[in-house]
């Protein structure tokens, strides 16, 4: 595959569409602020899972067409790497041995770490070879632009379980800033979930325990995932 045969269809929101087949053209600017290739409707009967998603990093509403979508969006929002997440970013166009093949990703993912193209496939459908071919084609497609490419599935059951329950904190305008502060002052290294709020006596235990649950979203404290979050969960710091 030729980079010259790859074509991007970025959609602006204004509804025009720029067509990207310079390496260098498609700026993170522009990619950042690129409207949702497709649309999607409810309608009795569906097949699917359809919905918007309030990011926390985008602080925006990120569109998913399934539940395998919503919960890798989940872990992309939790991602403290991620800055900026778009859905259906653009239409993908390539030359594949003399035929014109085109796919629409699912997510732009803008990371510390550089640009990161996902699908999203249910591990059942990756050996079924036309998925397999579109994966391998896009892939290549995203070397030659020199973008980092991932085909996401379905994450571990008890961490997407712990992360979702996270997420319910992430709004931080829910939470009084001097509380916030006064927790990232109090040394809570080795502390169980449910023992912090002594160590804030002068605080309602529930507005204590609330506003751990969101440090834990920022990273800013942390407890093993792997295993259910419970109120015997340690709580360690990152910093």
């Amino acid at each position: 595959m030729d980079s010259a045969e790859i074509t991007l269809s970025i959609r602006r929101e204004d509804g025009a569409v720029d067509e990207i087949r310079d390496r260098s053209s498609a700026s993170l600017d522009l990619m950042r602020s690129a409207a949702p290739w497709r649309t999607f409707r409810w309608y009795r009967g569906q097949g699917h899972y359809s919905g918007t998603y309030w990011s926390a990093t985008t602080q925006s509403h990120v569109l998913y067409e399934s539940r395998l979508e919503l919960a890798c969006l989940l872990f992309a929002d939790f991602d403290s790497s991620v800055h900026g997440m778009v859905a259906q970013p653009f239409l993908l166009k390539a030359v594949i041995d003399g035929r014109i093949r085109k796919h629409i990703p699912d997510y732009f993912l803008i990371t510390e770490h550089g640009p990161v193209v996902v699908d999203v496939k249910p591990r059942r459908r990756l050996a079924n070879p036309e998925v397999a071919s579109t994966m391998a084609w896009t892939r290549q497609a995203m070397a030659e632009r020199q973008w980092h490419y991932e085909v996401w599935s379905e994450p571990p059951a008890i961490e997407l379980d712990n992360i979702r329950f996270l997420a319910g904190f992430r709004r931080e305008r829910l939470f009084a800033s001097d509380l916030l502060d006064e927790l990232r002052d109090t040394d809570l290294e080795g502390v169980p979930i449910s023992q912090a709020p002594v160590h804030l006596p002068g605080r309602p235990q529930p507005y204590v325990r609330a506003a751990i649950h969101h440090l834990l979203w920022r990273h800013e404290l942390a407890t093993d995932l792997a295993d259910p979050l419970r109120p015997s969960s340690v709580l360690r710091r990152t910093g």
